[in-house]
C-alpha cells in the first residue's frame, strides 16, 4: 500500500541518509523502480510531474497503475506516491486521485503568498493524512517549462515556511534541474548549513540530483537532506541503452522489435540507476 513520506524522511533524517524519489514516465520505469526498492529493501518516492501525469493520461491513472503494480509484484517496502513541482490546483487533483504526498512548488510567487498558499495545504493534507513538500528559493534549470535560474533560498524565509508544519522542505543551494553544466559552482553547502540551523530537525530536500558529485551528495546527507531526486539520470540511461539495442540491429533480430524486447535493455539499465543511487544515498535495507 501507498504511504506518507513523513515516517520514512524522518527515519531517514535520524539516521543519516536519505531517500530517493525517483521520477517515473510510464509502466516500465515504475515497474523498475519499484522491483528494486523490493530486492534492496529501500523505502522509495515515486515522483510525478505535471507534465508526466498528463502524458500517463491523468493522475488518477497513474495512482491506479501505483496501487496494482505494489499489489501485483508483492512490493513490501514503504513507496510513498508524491507530486512534484505541484500547482496550487495540482495538488488538489493528486489528493483526489489518490496519491500519498504531494509537493506544493510555491517558490516563484511572493513569500506571502506561498506562506498563504502552503498554510491551506498543509492543513488538508493533515486532515487526509498526507505528506506535504514546500520549497523555498528556485531550483535551476527546467522542468516541465517551468525555468528556474538557481537561486540560494533565503534561510529566514526557509524558516517561515518550515514553522507551517510541512512534511519536508525544498531549498535552492544551487543545484540545478537536468545536466550539470561545466562551469557549476557546485552546491552552497554555507546555504544549507544557514537554512538547517533555522529549520531545526525538519527534513530538507535535494532537487537535481543527477550529476552532483558523490562527496557534495554525502555532505548533504549529513547537513540534513532527508530527500534526493532523481529523474534525468534515469532519463538518460534508458536512453542509451536503447540507442545500442536499435545501433546493434537487435531490433531486427526475430521479434526483437516486440516493446517488450525493445524497452528490456533501458528498463534494465533504470534499474541499475536506482540501485546505484539507492547505495550512494545510504537507504539500502532500511525498508
Amino acid at each position: 500500500m501507498l504511504v506518507s513520506a513523513k515516517d520514512m524522511l524522518e527515519k531517514a533524517r535520524d539516521g543519516k541518509y536519505a531517500v530517493g524519489q525517483f521520477n517515473i514516465n510510464n509502466l516500465e520505469w515504475t515497474k523498475a523502480v519499484l522491483q528494486t526498492a523490493e530486492e534492496l529493501k529501500s523505502p522509495v518516492i515515486l515522483g510525478v510531474s505535471e507534465g508526466a501525469g498528463k502524458y500517463m493520461t491523468g493522475y488518477k491513472t497513474v495512482a491506479a497503475m501505483v496501487k496494482a503494480m505494489i499489489e501485483e509484484l508483492k512490493i513490501t517496502v514503504p513507496v510513498a506516491l508524491h507530486l512534484d513541482h505541484g500547482s496550487y490546483d495540482g495538488c488538489y487533483k493528486c489528493m483526489e486521485a489518490g496519491f500519498s504526498s504531494i509537493m506544493f512548488d510555491g517558490s516563484h510567487y511572493p513569500i506571502a503568498e506561498n506562506v498563504e498558499k502552503t498554510t491551506e495545504l498543509v492543513k488538508v493534507c493533515g486532515e487526509k493524512g498526507l505528506s506535504i513538500e514546500a520549497e523555498v528559493g528556485s531550483i535551476g534549470g527546467e522542468e516541465d517549462g517551468v525555468v528556474g535560474m538557481g537561486e540560494c533560498a533565503d534561510p529566514g524565509e526557509c524558516k517561515q515556511v518550515a514553522d507551517l508544519g510541512v512534511t519536508m522542505l525544498a531549498a535552492g543551494i544551487g543545484n540545478i534541474h537536468g545536466k550539470y553544466p561545466e562551469n557549476w559552482a557546485g552546491l552552497s553547502f554555507d546555504t544549507l548549513a544557514a537554512i538547517k540551523d533555522q529549520v531545526g530537525d525538519m527534513p530538507l530536500v535535494l532537487h537535481g540530483g543527477t550529476g552532483i558529485p558523490e562527496d557534495q551528495i554525502k555532505k548533504a546527507i549529513s547537513l540534513g537532506v532527508a530527500k534526493i531526486n532523481v529523474n534525468t539520470e534515469c532519463q538518460l540511461s534508458f536512453a542509451d541503452a536503447t540507442r545500442k539495442y536499435i545501433e546493434a540491429g537487435k531490433d531486427l533480430e526475430g521479434k526483437g522489435f516486440d516493446p517488450r524486447k525493445l524497452l528490456a535493455p533501458g528498463t534494465e539499465a533504470i534499474k541499475a540507476t536506482v540501485k546505484e543511487k539507492m547505495e550512494l544515498f545510504g537507504s539500502v535495507g532500511k525498508a
